[in-house]
């Protein structure tokens, strides 16, 4: 299981510093802007699995931030937490109703912070709460590297294996070929963006069982997602 990826938003250099150091112990690889622009540019380059945003940023505001980030098509479901010294209910309400998960008042316990990215990615991010994986019917084995559907025992190539694992971590979410090549066959890998398609197709023969759904959803100019509900 990949670490997870955290990307951090914030002015703040000392604060920046202390927060990042935090989730480096706890075994996030963290990136770090004190800039919105910028942000919004790293999310489409690192995928993060959970952002931490300040509302008073350079650039692009944090409110916008987080507006642009669940617009957009690889970035709607990104777990997101606001960091901000406006502490009123009017404007913790307004974070919320803009697409934050959470919220948090500064100045904070940086312990706490870290309790509720692992609270949230919990939620969103499965295999980070235990070793089985389980997304409609189909059931993946991270440990003992097994998968099934229905009951039924799935033969998966170690690649094809990655990707679903992948894919079972972040149910419903859009990925690109460039970030699934960055993520199932690493960021130095010399393999081709059409490969990603190989596999992809070698994944849906394995899965897709006679009278199954395929739940795998080609998202046009997009990229993959795994889904259920479409």
């Amino acid at each position: 299981m990949s670490a997870p990826r955290l990307l951090l938003v914030e002015d703040d250099k000392a604060l920046a510093e202390l927060v990042e150091w935090h989730f480096v112990q706890d075994g996030y690889e963290v990136f770090v802007t004190e800039d919105g622009d910028e942000a919004l540019i790293l999310a489409l380059e690192h995928g993060p699995d959970l952002v931490v945003l300040d509302w008073m940023i350079e650039g692009t505001s944090g409110i916008e931030v987080c507006r642009r980030l669940r617009r957009g098509k690889e970035t709607a479901n990104l777990p997101i937490i606001m960091l901000t010294a406006r502490g009123s209910e009017d404007d913790r309400i307004r974070g919320l109703e803009t697409g934050a998960d959470d919220y948090l008042t500064k100045p904070f316990s940086p312990r706490e912070l870290v309790a509720r990215a692992a609270a949230i990615l919990r939620r969103v991010r499965p295999a980070l709460a235990g070793e089985m994986l389980v997304v409609g019917d189909i059931e993946v084995d991270t440990v003992q590297h097994k998968a099934k559907r229905g009951g039924q025992t799935l033969s998966l190539g170690p690649t094809e294996f990655r990707l679903l694992s992948h894919f079972m971590e972040h149910p419903g979410r859009v990925f690109s070929r460039e970030r699934l090549l960055d993520s199932v066959w690493g960021m130095d890998s010399d393999i081709e963006l059409r490969t990603v398609d190989v596999h992809i197709r070698r994944l849906r023969k394995a899965i897709n069982l006679p009278g199954l759904v395929d739940p795998i959803r080609t998202v046009r100019s997009a990229g993959y997602a795994l889904d259920f509900d479409t």
